[in-house]
């Protein structure tokens, strides 16, 4: 999540790239050097010609690939109709439509509503505002090693302090912390097949020592850790989440911006649990590229605040529902949830057998085709491999064509967010590219 550079350029790359040191404001992070001139599906050329498997897709942002001819054909159609007129002066049917996809997928029993934003950030806000002004209170409660976004109050729902929080002034208040099930990093001596218990035994600890239940507004929870590492809970911890909900009354926000469209192999990250949410985020993918976002949830949550009180000039534009309707046609059309099952089961095939391997490989995780290495020094000691490494690992991942990008609390954790339209070759070759690279680097002298 800080900037640090991977993967250089020569020729109109490299004077590209000067210039956005130049123009850029730095705070801006760059996990690479690249400088892209086009896209398609899962191959990016940079300005210089050379082409790239692209393992990243815009930080999960595009489950059905660059450039999807039935996305493209619907901007296109689109912009010559409308481009904007701002749900609050003038409504146009998109808007409505995607409203009505989400709260046609999205879990859960009972009247739902869905509104849209421009992205994630915005959804977490909004969704927080939704569960205060229909609980009346105000504290919240979030999770060590979470990532919900860069505003300030999604700062501080963050769990973790450099470099998102540090420097920027007092957070919001009456945002609290409670421990996320880490089962590859559990607390000293606890046996990682009791921290369902240890968790949620914590979290109440909590409403002991920090915040009352009963001031509680929202728990805020991504069913699979993005940023932190692709964390994947304990069994049972989500369930957990929702019984401490219905048993306080408190609003059950769960984050699905880069867990859900079809990434871990079903709709949402939350369904392998069965949990239904009072209120979920959902952006990324949802836009193929686009800035869309939303919250879709209970319909007397989503009434409960004036009218007036949230919005935004251009949330929900219509180039961007454009493109969402045709992300969810081309959800439907090319099975991209069995697609993400089975991308995922080849990559963990090659991922465990690295693990196995390879005694940098210190975790392999994840659900679907969310999935995730967790480099370390070594497999007895589990001490993280230095950021500086796994940023050097990187680039020579890039160096050979893939783009693969990091995170993790310690920047040690490699992460896959291919298109789930990836062709097999494609998958194969890109998944090849990062096994030389480790093996490479799992042969040099370290310490």
């Amino acid at each position: 999540m800080a900037t640090k550079t991977t993967g250089t350029q020569t020729g109109r790359g490299a004077e590209l790239w000067a210039e956005r040191e130049a123009l850029v404001s730095r705070a801006s992070a760059a996990y690479t050097k690249l400088v892209i001139d086009r896209a398609r599906n899962s191959t990016l050329w940079d300005v210089d010609g050379k082409a790239y498997i692209d393992f990243a897709a815009g930080i999960g942002t595009l489950n059905v690939g660059h450039c999807h001819p039935r996305v493209v054909d619907a901007v296109r159609e689109q912009v010559g109709r409308l481009t904007h007129t701002s749900l609050h002066v003038a409504a146009y049917e998109g808007y409505m439509q995607v409203c009505r996809k989400l709260i046609d997928r999205v879990p859960g029993d009972g009247p739902k509503k869905a509104i849209l934003f421009n992205s994630g950030s915005e959804a977490i806000e909004n969704a927080v505002k939704f569960a205060r002004t229909y609980t009346g209170r105000r504290a919240v409660v979030a999770f060590d090693g979470g990532f919900h976004g860069r505003t300030l109050l999604c700062l501080a729902l963050d769990g973790r302090y450099k470099p998102l929080r540090q420097g920027f002034g007092p957070p919001p208040a009456e945002v609290y912390h409670a421990r996320f099930p880490y089962p590859y990093r559990p607390p000293k001596g606890l046996d990682p097949r009791n921290l369902t218990e240890y968790c949620l035994d914590e979290l109440e600890r909590l409403f002991l020592t920090d915040v009352a239940a009963e001031d509680v507004a929202a728990i805020v929870v991504e069913p699979v850790q993005g940023e932190g590492g692709f964390i994947v809970p304990t069994p049972g911890f989500l369930p957990g989440l929702r019984r401490v909900c219905d048993r306080h009354g408190i609003v059950l926000i769960v984050d699905e911006v880069q867990s859900g469209f079809g990434r871990t192999g079903k709709m949402w990250a939350m369904e392998h649990e069965g949990v239904a949410a009072d209120l979920v985020t959902v952006g990324k993918s949802l836009g193929a590229g686009l800035p869309i976002s939303g919250v879709v949830g209970r319909a007397s949550i989503l009434d409960s605040a004036a009218p007036g009180s949230i919005g935004g000039t251009y949330g929900g534009n219509p180039l961007a529902c454009a493109a969402a309707l045709a992300v969810f046609d081309v959800f439907d059309n090319e099975n991209l949830v069995q697609a993400a099952a089975r991308i995922g089961e080849r990559v963990q095939a090659r991922f465990d057998a690295l693990r196995g391997q390879l005694d940098l490989v210190g975790d392999s995780r994840g659900l679907g085709a969310m999935r995730a290495l967790e480099l370390v020094e070594d497999q007895a000691s589990r001490r993280p491999l230095p950021a500086a490494t796994v940023r050097a690992i990187l680039d020579d991942c890039i160096e050979r064509g893939l783009v693969i990008i990091k995170s993790g609390i310690h920047d040690n954790v490699i992460r896959t967010l291919m298109p789930l339209t990836i062709p097999d070759t494609d998958l194969e070759r890109g998944l090849g590219i990062l096994a030389e690279v480790l093996t490479q680097w799992d042969r040099r002298p370290r310490g």
